[in-house]
């Protein structure tokens, strides 16, 4: 069975339809039946004058909105005619169905579209009512000095910025009506005015920032899509614009050109929705230039990386989708050349050219071509030869590192996350500030997030496991403190629980690395349940040392929370990542159990109260630990989770597909037969029948990383073997839930439900 092909199949499908004006308009819904695989196609019919436009969903592959080429009437006949596809339709019409014959390249198919009204997505009938949900969130009772709210209410004011020139404060703050919209403030320091810059209407701001000194960037999507589009807008209000107004198209923001104030640098998968290519944009009038032609979409480019001046320098382009060639640009001629091949999980990616140097083509590069653990090295990419190592640790990969355009790009510190996140300082400017924020906050993360062009004032958070964020200036010249805003208040530190790093050794002999929050009875000596915390991603990603809203809210009512940076995790090295390919379901979830035993022997745990929950891998991995380890959970809450390998990967966004071959290397390759037994044996939806213990699913109607259907089949596979399962879609929500009242929603109805279980 190859499921590439069929997902394949119907994504290409481009219709023409003919049949009566009266019984066409409409939705329109069939399944296709290839090899024993069942594939749902919805079309949506409009009459525009005398002809008709349509476009079809595909919901498994999550799909939506694909255009029709042309509709054309003749009689009750409907045909369908895709030449370049090979792909023909025909049929006719009878009150609410069509009856037809698909056919593709000599394969013949037949297809019966029924006529219904869709209004929303996935199955609704499966949703449980607010009624219900609202009962078990009844469930958290108790007498607690924190509500829901309080971790999760959006803070009054954040996402403080300043402006390039240091004479504005940028900042989100709540609307005043109460109305759940955050807007953006611009303040001006020296008079205290105060302005609205950007209003937040229908759609939620997911991001903004400062271009220049009088305009402003945002991010919005629709619905949850992440099919952002890139607006701006003057720091007064006025001339705002949609800079890249296409429908179904992904913006994001490469470069913002500090020398050229009127232009940024974006990538856009606009001439195809697989890859993303260069555009210039001026950011006033909204011209955009096109700077490079990603026109290989079998083998596309990742990564664009542009210098200061906005010259396109060097990029990454995916070979055979599991190898990555770096090409630099040879600045006598212009000739793109092939410098390094690595594989798709290997990095030398280019952090920033040395601008202090006189040689144009030595830059910092991240890399662990030659080593396990990524470090930070000094690099000739004309000579293709390494001219110095500059950072590195021989435990974790380096994050990052900071230069100061002020001071001819002087280093200012090196970074990396280990069982806490690490600052080495390396300029004496820098080198000062560390220690009047060491002296001034001691045992805190003091971060600068943001500084003006003259470096004259940082803006600083200010952070631990039991300090939400308190933003704070920082006098450069009198290296001097003063208190901004204090994003969460009502959260008191001393009331908050303590986050302890933890390691222990894995099964088969690996050292695993973790977190585990504890509530104050188990500080003194009782033992309290506990929530099981695995992390999405799985590749690259891990859980961090600092202030968590989830398991502080979970402390609250007397739960630990164990957050496990099983194999597969990022900043470990890429052997430690390397483990964990081809392990998902398997020994990446015996890191979790063994990560709960080892919890366990340390006393903390009453092993009779123990819950799993998760976000996307998080929520597989929830339906696993269900299905692999029933004996050790009480119960699990899976939160946009994928529940069957198969339908996870044909229902990928388009711009994931070129990412296919990696996906199979990290997952399960199903095109091998023996590969494919053991996706369906990691499947949760295969094996209902091991699942004993109450669940709980929560999913975002437009996620388009994981589709609706994926909670979906879960719950309706369950609930054929009579378990009760409430279901919660919120149908203008993504991959997470963003909106505020959305937020509280959940997690008042999860701790209702976690509260009947391990309470």
């Amino acid at each position: 069975m190859n499921l590439k092909r069929i997902g394949l199949l119907a994504t290409v499908i481009i219709m023409a339809i003919t049949v009566s004006a009266q019984s066409l308009v409409g939705d329109w819904k069939g399944v296709l039946t290839v090899q024993g695989v069942e594939l749902e196609l919805v079309f949506h019919v409009e009459k525009a004058g005398d002809d008709y436009t349509s476009t079809m969903d595909v919901p498994l592959q999550g799909a939506v909105g694909i255009p029709v080429e042309k509709t054309v009437l003749d009689g009750n006949s409907v045909s369908f005619a895709i030449p370049m596809a090979q792909i023909s339709v025909k049929g006719t019409i009878e009150g609410n169905t069509i009856t037809a014959d698909y056919e593709q390249a000599g394969q013949q198919f037949p297809l019966v579209l029924t006529k219904f009204e869709q209004t929303l997505p996935g199955n609704p009938d499966l949703v449980s009512s607010d009624e219900e949900l609202k009962a078990l969130a009844a469930l958290d009772k108790g007498d607690y000095k924190y509500e829901v709210a309080d971790y999760f209410a959006k803070p009054e004011a954040s996402s403080f910025n300043l402006s390039p020139n240091g004479k504005y404060l940028s900042y989100m703050e709540n609307d005043p009506s109460g109305n759940k919209k955050r807007h953006v403030y611009i303040k001006e320091i020296a008079t205290g005015e105060v302005n609205l810059a950007i209003e937040e209407k229908d759609e939620l701001i997911k991001g903004y920032g400062w271009i220049n000194d009088d305009r402003l960037f945002y991010a919005m999507d629709k619905g949850g899509d992440e099919n952002f589009h890139i607006y701006a807008a003057n720091i007064d209000g006025t001339n705002a614009k949609d800079l890249t107004p296409y429908d179904g198209v992904k913006a994001a923001i490469i470069n913002i050109l500090k020398d050229q104030k009127d232009y940024i640098i974006i990538s856009m998968n606009k001439n195809n929705p697989q890859v993303f290519e260069p555009y210039k944009l001026n950011v006033v009038t909204g011209e955009v230039e096109q700077l490079y032609s990603n026109d290989d979409p079998a083998n596309p480019i990742q990564g664009y990386s542009f210098d200061k001046d906005g010259e396109l320098r060097a990029f990454t382009k995916m070979k055979d989708g599991i190898k990555m060639e770096l090409y630099y640009k040879d600045l006598a001629s212009g000739e793109f050349n092939l410098m390094k091949t690595m594989n798709w999980d290997e990095s030398f990616g280019i952090m920033g050219f040395d601008y202090a140097s006189d040689n144009m083509d030595q830059a910092y590069i991240v890399s662990n071509l030659d080593s396990d653990k990524a470090r930070i090295v000094l690099y000739d990419l004309k000579k293709n030869e390494l001219v110095k190592e500059v950072f590195s640790h021989p435990d974790y990969d380096v994050s990052g590192m900071a230069r100061s355009r002020k001071r001819n790009y002087e280093i200012d510190f090196f970074s990396y996350n280990g069982e806490k996140n690490v600052l080495i300082p390396v300029s004496e400017s820098f080198k000062e500030f560390d220690a009047a924020a060491k002296e001034t906050f001691p045992n805190k993360e003091v971060y600068r997030v943001d500084f003006d062009d003259n470096e004259e004032t940082y803006l600083v958070i200010v952070q631990s496991d039991k300090l939400y964020g308190t933003y704070y200036t920082y006098d450069v010249a009198n290296k001097e403190f003063t208190l901004l805003y204090d994003l969460m208040p009502q959260l008191k530190e001393e009331d908050m629980a303590e986050m302890r790093p933890i390691t222990f050794t894995s099964r088969d002999g690996l050292t695993i690395h973790g977190y585990i929050t504890l509530p104050k009875a188990a500080l003194e000596g009782k033992k309290v349940p506990m929530i099981v915390n695995p992390h999405g991603g799985p590749q690259g990603i891990r859980d961090s040392w600092g202030f968590n809203p989830e398991t502080q809210l979970f402390a609250s009512r007397g739960y630990a929370t164990l957050q496990v940076n099983f194999r597969i995790s990022g900043g470990y090295g890429k052997e430690f990542l390397r483990a964990g390919f081809k392990q998902i379901g398997r020994k990446a979830m015996d890191d979790v159990e063994d990560g709960v035993r080892y919890v366990l022997e340390q006393g903390w745990v009453d092993e009779d109260k123990i819950a799993i929950y998760g976000g996307s891998h998080g929520g597989y991995a929830t339906l696993m630990g269900l299905i692999k380890t029933p004996d050790l959970y009480a119960c699990g809450v899976d939160y946009v989770g994928v529940s069957n390998i198969e339908t996870f990967f044909s229902s990928f966004p388009e711009y994931w597909k070129p990412l296919t071959e990696m996906v199979k290397a990290i997952w399960y390759d199903l095109d091998d037969p023996e590969e494919a037994k053991i996706a369906r044996e990691v499947s949760p939806v295969f094996q209902v029948d091991k699942i004993t213990k109450p669940i709980f699913v929560v999913q975002g109607a437009n996620d388009p990383r994981v589709n609706i259907n994926e909670s979906d089949q879960i719950v309706e596979k369950l609930r054929a073997r009579g378990f009760e399962v409430p279901y919660m879609v919120k149908y203008n929500e993504g991959h997470g839930f963003y909106r505020e009242e959305n937020s509280l929603d959940f997690y008042a109805t999860m701790l209702g439900f976690l509260s009947k279980y391990l309470k």
